[in-house]
């Protein structure tokens, strides 16, 4: 909120979950935040997977990248904080020091994984066996109204869908070497 009422040099948004919410402490005074620029949450040595969540999903990516961390997959998480702008250089970066960046957004497709793709391709960040990239979005299906988990496991935005997306895309599983476990 602090953000949005120093903004003053155009039109501004933000989302927040209604009901029970995973997060932050909440300081006496909002702080302002750098319009564009996200935030690593986690950076484990030698990361070979990165997670750019934008929105709610960040506490699932969080639990995912504990459940690749177990079974010996280094992770990396970032929350991106913004759709737009991008924080072009936080993105660039992941690209170029992981194997796999998986983009986690409560949108549809054409949304936020799609502009992280569009960076991607214009700076030249997946040519020649780049990064590989997976953008998880809801689907673009009706989804019966249900508990928040049990939509989320169906939609592919749980911690579970996230390690499998995660494994999918590392070389090993794709070259069917892997011994590493879906939670």
């Amino acid at each position: 909120m602090a953000t949005a009422h120093a903004h003053d040099s155009g039109p501004i948004a933000l989302r927040y979950p209604r009901g029970e919410g995973v997060g932050v402490e909440l300081p006496e005074r909002g702080e302002v935040l750098a319009i564009g620029k996200g935030r690593v949450v986690r950076r484990d040595a030698e990361a070979r997977v990165a997670i750019l969540s934008l929105g709610t999903r960040l506490a699932e990516a969080s639990k995912a990248a504990d459940t690749l961390s177990e079974q010996g997959v280094a992770v990396t998480v970032a929350d991106a904080r913004f759709a737009k702008p991008l924080d072009e250089a936080l993105i660039l970066d992941l690209a170029r020091d992981h194997e796999v960046l998986l983009t986690i957004e409560e949108g549809s497709r054409g949304g936020f994984g799609a502009m992280v793709l569009h960076l991607l391709s214009e700076t030249g960040a997946l040519d020649a066996g780049g990064v590989r990239v997976r953008t998880l979005t809801l689907p673009d299906t009706y989804q019966d109204h249900d508990s928040p988990e049990k939509m989320y496991a169906e939609a592919g935005l749980d911690a579970k869908a996230i390690v499998k997306a995660a494994l999918d895309a590392l070389p090993e599983r794709k070259e069917g070497r892997s011994r590493l476990r879906l939670a």
